[in-house]
């Protein structure tokens, strides 16, 4: 939060007239930064939310195959932390690339691509765990989620 309000005080310091004292305006750049930080936060959680709702009801809707697996790796995805979630639902599930998902997450490029390393290391651990030995799943998410879940190119 410090580096970011003297950038932005660096970038407004043609807009300090001089009828307060410099630390109050500093302090105000401060403040507003702090709150527009957690008015994005807020937006990335309300989203991720969302995400997970709509895992949720997926779920609920009987998107599964007669394997069961698609339960398996919903409930897997439950598991993962909300950021990496999101990640993994926006490029896996509704095919965004990561340039366009790091655009909705307020985040780089690198970072989504992080996280989904990681999600989908998490999950191929907890899903081979319990992976059965079913036939290929016969839906399209549950191909997904077994291309996912075996680290497989998307």
């Amino acid at each position: 939060m410090a580096q970011e309000t003297f950038i932005r005080a660096y970038e407004q310091i043609g807009s300090f007239r001089g009828g307060a004292k410099f630390s109050t305006w500093l302090y105000r750049i401060a403040v507003n930064t702090c709150l527009n930080w957690r008015q994005n936060e807020s937006r990335r959680f309300q989203l991720q939310s969302r995400i997970a709702e709509e895992l949720s009801a997926r779920q609920a809707g009987g998107e599964t195959s007669a394997a069961g697996e698609p339960d398996e790796v919903q409930a897997a995805l439950l598991k993962l932390p909300p950021k990496q979630r999101a990640a993994v639902v926006l490029t896996v599930y509704d095919g965004l690339n990561h340039a366009e998902a790091a655009k909705i997450l307020h985040c780089s490029e690198t970072t989504v691509s992080w996280r989904v390393f990681a999600a989908k290391r998490k999950l191929k651990q907890w899903l081979a765990a319990g992976r059965r030995t079913d036939p290929a799943p016969s839906s399209e998410p549950a191909r997904r989620a077994a291309d996912l879940a075996s680290n497989q190119v998307i």
